[in-house]
This record gives C-alpha cells, sequence and structure tokens, in this order.
C-alpha cells in the first residue's frame, strides 16, 4: 500500500490538501496560536526527547550522532508511531514543524519511521492472511510412501 506523508513548516499556509495535520514538536511555536493553525493534532511523543534536543542545540553532539540516537529513540519505543500510522493509513499526512530546515531536522528521519512501520505492518497482515490451503502444514514424514 502506498501512503502519502508530507514535511511542512508550521508557519506555512494550511491548505485542504494538507490532509490531517500534525505538529510534533515538543515546544509550542513562537507566536501562534492554536485556531490559527488548523491543526488535527499537537503530537510531542514522537518528537526528539528534551534531551537529545537540547544537547545538539548546545553542540554536545553532531547532527550525524542526533540522527542515529533520535533514530534509537523511536526504535526502542515503537509504540508512539502508532497515532501517526493512524492518521496516514486514512489519507494524506503533513507533519508539521516549527524548523527552519525541515530536510536537516529530524522530521525526515520521523516520517521515515512512519513508513518503514506501515511497511512492516502491511507485510504481517500478508502473512496473516494466507488462503487456507497454506494455513497448516502436512508433515511428509508421519506419511507411510510404501
Amino acid at each position: 500500500m502506498s501512503y502519502e506523508i508530507v514535511l511542512k513548516r508550521i508557519y506555512s499556509p494550511s491548505e485542504p490538501s494538507d490532509g490531517a495535520r500534525v505538529l510534533v514538536d515538543r515546544l509550542w511555536p513562537r507566536g501562534k496560536r492554536r485556531e490559527s493553525l488548523n491543526l488535527t493534532d499537537w503530537y510531542r511523543d514522537a518528537s526528539p526527547s528534551t534531551l537529545l534536543r537540547r544537547q545538539l542545540h548546545e553542540g554536545e553532539i553532531t547532527p550525524a550522532v542526533f540522527t542515529v540516537r533520535y533514530r534509537g529513540e523511536l526504535r526502542d519505543h515503537p509504540e508512539c508511531l502508532v497515532p501517526l500510522m493512524r492518521y496516514a493509513r486514512q489519507g494524506k499526512l503533513t507533519l508539521l514543524s516549527a524548523a527552519r530546515n525541515l530536510e536537516d531536522s529530524y522530521l525526515p528521519q520521523l516520517q521515515q519511521a512512519v513508513l518503514e512501520a506501515l511497511q512492516h505492518e502491511d507485510i504481517e497482515d500478508l502473512e496473516l492472511t494466507s488462503p487456507p490451503c497454506f494455513a497448516y502444514r502436512i508433515d511428509d514424514s508421519s506419511t507411510d510412501h510404501s
């Protein structure tokens, strides 16, 4: 199945084609009123931890290390992706952030993690819905071939 998950700055105007608009920042964007954003949800659990974000902003870790650690946070807590997966299954999902440069932010890693989780779940569903003829296995070793 194909899913459409796009990235957008929270400061960009909302459009009817955005689908579900989910802000995935831990902090509220400066100068924005909630009612002006046309949000479906403000979901903080899939954003980087406060400690990880602070380490990056204070220069304690490089962007490459940040990416590896953030992917680790997502891997260690796959349940945090479930609400975003639900939105993606309903139609287009727009992930929103206040980051100035979305491509250098954590959003591409989050987008990829959600797509991978959806793909993994879809494969599991296919495996569970095999035809009845494959639902059980005949053990050839117990069959008498004489």
